[in-house]
């Protein structure tokens, strides 16, 4: 008889829909067949709001024990109050790979299809290093930090992922044009990588212009490597080619830890209503089986999602459906019983 390992997986519920859908994405994780003990670190909320610091030290601690956690969203004001949680979380931990594949989804209206391709950010430095300063008043200096340490690291994973996943082709992302010294080192850095893996085909494309050919033409990417602020910007446009954050799981990744995540909104205008959609972060909990080796569990989820999808009877109204967020939390359960 084999015996089931146990996985201790941290759980950072998130604010507003965070607690419901990351609820979804914990009944399906263990329907799945994986034998998992969650530490819930949770924020204090009323109605879905933060009403107390969120316990950052607790949490850093949890996933440094663990070595895995699974994170709903969580609100970050706009020009005022604290540092973003998420962007701390990312650098005290040092998740350096954000990784996003991004695909089509059965039943889901988007402008593209066949819309298959990686985004993988470095997540650890660039402007959201947060070194800013007023000058004088109406002068604020915002220091963009880029080093080869960082970008040699970011290139290796980009490069290990696409060889270990059969990917072709890869793009590094930039703006050596204008920014030639920080930019420039970002390129130099990823190309003595690129070397290394003559099999994988490797170009260049400036920022822009990559976002003009990704609504254009997505079909001719594979996988985009690109600094941290770019690729913020340029994950969330793949993600519109495929219908919106809502339907694309996200990986935080280091040498040590990992933290997989739903990088949606947290909606506070239907907090306790039962309509969320937890597709972001059941897709994401997916990502974290595979990274635990558990990548039989991680196809039964996808797999069951795909069906429950292609069906259309109990998907939530965000995507035309009319469904429940228990009520398609529990289809695609009762799906992952009918796969093989």
């Amino acid at each position: 008889m084999i015996e089931t390992m146990t996985h201790k997986i941290t759980l950072l519920p998130g604010d507003g829909i965070g607690p419901e859908v990351a609820n979804a994405a914990t009944q399906i994780v263990e329907a799945s067949g994986v034998s998992v003990e969650w530490e819930v670190i949770a924020a204090p909320l009323e109605g879905g709001k933060r009403v107390g610091e969120f316990p950052r030290e607790r949490a850093v601690e949890s996933v440094r024990r663990t070595h895995v956690a699974l994170k709903g969203p969580m609100a970050t004001a706009v020009a005022e109050g604290p540092p973003s949680i998420n962007v701390a979380l990312r650098k005290e931990l040092d998740l350096y790979a954000n990784l996003r594949p991004v695909r089509n989804v059965a039943g889901v209206s988007s402008r593209w299809s066949g819309v298959d391709l990686v985004i993988v950010r470095e997540n650890t430095e660039d402007l959201y290093a947060g070194l800013e300063h007023t000058v004088v008043p109406g002068v604020v200096e915002s220091l963009k930090i880029i080093t080869d340490h960082a970008s040699t690291r970011i290139a290796r994973f980009a490069f290990e992922y696409a060889r270990k996943n059969g990917r072709k082709k890869i793009h590094a992302i930039h703006k050596a044009n204008i920014m030639k010294l920080s930019d420039g080192l970002f390129l130099s850095s990823i190309r003595a990588v690129a070397g290394k893996f003559p099999e994988i085909e490797y170009r260049e494309l400036i920022v822009d212009n990559a976002c003009m050919q990704l609504v254009m033409n997505p079909a001719q990417f594979d996988v985009l490597l690109l600094p941290n602020l770019y690729g913020d910007v340029v994950s969330d446009l793949a993600a519109g080619l495929v219908g919106g954050l809502g339907v694309v799981p996200s990986g935080n990744i280091g040498d040590v830890a990992a933290l997989f995540e739903a990088v949606h909104g947290t909606a506070p205008d239907i907090v306790g209503k039962g309509i969320a959609n937890p597709t972001a972060i059941v897709m994401s909990a997916a990502m974290m089986l595979n990274y635990l080796n558990e990548s039989e569990a991680s196809q039964r989820i996808l797999g069951a999602l795909d069906k429950v999808y292609r069906e259309g009877k109990h998907t939530t109204r965000d995507v035309g459906g009319s469904g429940t967020t228990q009520e398609f939390t529990q289809a695609v359960i009762a799906s992952m019983g009918g796969l093989t």
